[in-house]
């Protein structure tokens, strides 16, 4: 009789039916993974072996997929979708600027072989030929540039970009100091712009071209410590000089913070003082305690020439005076500085003058044969001029002179030369006296500041060393860069006019012409009946330079000018048709 309620083990039919565990059962599992290894491998090999001679997978060049395609196939597609884009100005951008660059100019050409080169081999890693169904690998495109011509180009596009860095600063509004931040400059990087360029230049987008931030050395840190520590105090009130016999002088807020700048040095605003600024406030103020000196000089009354001695001076060393004036401005003590006096010799003495010798005629010049009328006209103009000083460092005009040369300042009308043949004008004539000064001026040294020449050559004058004028616009102008004043005298007679310079002489000059060259025809004028006519046979063009030779008389040194001037030839003038 069998019990219903004893423990009994019972066994699942699929438990009963299963393998019992043991070696047979791991070797079923070793064969399955062998098995499906076998056909990962036999995948794997056949997968190497179909595409040995394509393009490995997941390749884009330019943008282009080629990955899977073989090598004649991946560069025809490279042609199809590349070549079109390699025509076009490629698009580039430096920060927010855009521009453009023409691939044609600087020589940017796609070498297509060595492009689908540039994919390599078939990958031999499991894992990579895997991860290439999912994965892009861009490879760029093989390009080739004239560089100097790339690099030119670049070049160009520099100065949109560019831009130094601004140091930290500070301004004052108002009396105010009010902080200006540095800020960050930027170049373009050429070098790395043209390898970009090189890869990237035909993938169709534009192009970013690299830009290098340059920093500047100081911060806004640095800023507001000067305004604190310098700016502010500065500004906090007036600055007093006390001078010799109870005279004082007051440097205002206002002067002191258009005064005031910042430099940038090694990280900080270094304070600087623009003396000249504050010298001129001063320097009326503490007039009445000093003594002028005066330079020897050299003066014409009645036309003579007399001898003004030197005399020394004693005033204020502003340099001195002012060498503390920065810790004064930023310090807590009283804001107040005592003037420094010192002796102020004559910077040219009556021996200087003495040495120099005696005053003499040091230019002269004559001309002559003008008409009537022309004459009238130099006369009044040589009346101006006589009894001129041009004293030292003075730049002499004669339009100043002279303007205006109308009838109501005495002249009338006469001949002058209008666009190439003779015409009339009020004022015509005065030409002779331009040609008579400039070469007073000429060998007495003067400097040539401005002349110019008639457009054809006029035989009463030297070929090339001559000059006109007109209205303001032509002018002789010459500077007198001796120590001493120059005098001009003038002389006229019916037939001639005479400059002359009375100083004293510092040159010895002399002048030569070379040969007249690259001669030139003149052409034939015919003016109709009735018009103001003056009838002219001719002359022709040619070219010439004179060479003006300076020996300085003190030094011996010697220095020469040469000064070419090309003549258009005279038309020939026929009245009455």
């Amino acid at each position: 009789m069998v019990d219903i309620d004893a423990r009994t083990d019972v066994v699942p039919r699929d438990e009963a039916e299963a393998d019992p565990p043991g070696p047979l059962s791991r070797t079923r599992r070793l064969l399955v993974v062998a098995a499906v290894l076998a056909v990962l491998g036999l995948i794997y090999v056949a997968d190497l072996i179909v595409t040995s001679d394509a393009v490995p997978r997941g390749v884009t060049a330019a943008g282009v997929q080629v990955g899977g395609l073989n090598m004649d196939e991946a560069e025809q597609r490279l042609r199809a979708e590349v070549a079109p884009r390699a025509a076009r100005l490629v698009p580039v951008t430096l920060g927010v600027a855009r521009s453009q660059i023409d691939p044609m100019t600087v020589g940017l050409r796609v070498d297509w072989k060595a492009t689908v080169e540039r994919a390599g081999s078939q990958p031999l890693n499991p894992i990579t030929r895997i991860t290439s169904f999912f994965t892009e690998r861009e490879v760029g495109v093989d390009s080739a540039a004239d560089a100097q011509a790339l690099n030119d180009a670049l070049e160009e596009l520099a100065p949109i970009v560019d831009k130094d860095p601004v140091e930290g600063s500070i301004r004052f509004i108002d009396g105010t100091p009010v902080p200006v931040d540095p800020q960050v400059g930027q170049r373009l990087d050429v070098n790395a712009a043209a390898e970009v360029l090189q890869r990237d230049w035909a993938t169709g987008p534009a192009v970013a071209l690299p830009l290098v931030e340059l920093p500047p050395s100081t911060t806004a840190a640095d800023v507001a410590t000067a305004v604190e520590q310098v700016a502010r105090p500065a500004v906090s009130g007036p600055v007093t000089v006390v001078g010799d016999g109870g005279t004082r002088g007051t440097i205002p807020e206002g002067v002191i913070a258009s005064a005031l700048t910042f430099r940038a040095e090694a990280g900080q605003l270094v304070p600087e003082i623009n003396r000249a600024a504050v010298i001129d406030v001063l320097r009326p103020q503490l007039a009445a305690s000093e003594r002028p000196g005066r330079d020897a000089a050299l003066e014409f009354r009645s036309g003579r020439p007399v001898v003004v001695p030197s005399q020394d001076g004693r005033g204020v060393d502003y340099e001195a005076t002012l060498a503390t004036l920065l810790p004064v401005l930023t310090g807590t003590e009283e804001r107040e500085i005592t003037a420094v006096y010192a002796d102020q010799p004559a910077e040219f003495t009556t021996a200087d003058l003495e040495d120099l010798g005696d005053a003499a005629v040091i230019g002269e010049f004559q001309t002559g044969g003008f008409a009537t009328d022309s004459g009238m006209n130099i006369k009044r103009a040589a009346a101006q001029l006589d009894g001129i000083v041009v004293g030292p460092g003075e730049t002499f005009s004669l339009n100043a002179a002279t303007n205006p040369r109308n009838a109501a300042a005495g002249y009338v009308e006469a001949g002058i030369i209008e666009d190439g043949r003779p015409a009339r004008a009020v004022g015509g004539g005065v030409s002779q006296v331009a040609t008579t000064l400039y070469n007073a001026a000429y060998f007495a040294g003067m400097a040539d500041i401005e002349h110019q020449e008639h457009s054809f050559y006029i035989s009463r004058y030297p070929a090339g060393r001559e000059a006109t004028v007109f209205g303001d616009v032509i002018d002789v102008k010459f500077r007198n860069d001796g120590q001493t004043g120059v005098l001009i005298q003038t002389e006229w007679t019916p037939s001639s006019v005479t400059v002359r310079l009375v100083g004293i002489k510092r040159y010895e000059v002399t002048s030569s012409q070379g040969p007249r060259t690259s001669a030139t025809s003149p052409n034939t004028v015919v003016l109709p009946a009735g018009e103001p006519c003056s009838a002219s046979r001719g002359s022709p063009g040619f070219t010439i330079t004179d060479t003006r030779t300076l020996r300085e008389i003190s030094t011996g040194k010697v220095r020469t000018e040469a000064h070419t001037v090309r003549y258009a030839p005279a038309p020939k003038v026929v009245c009455g048709g």
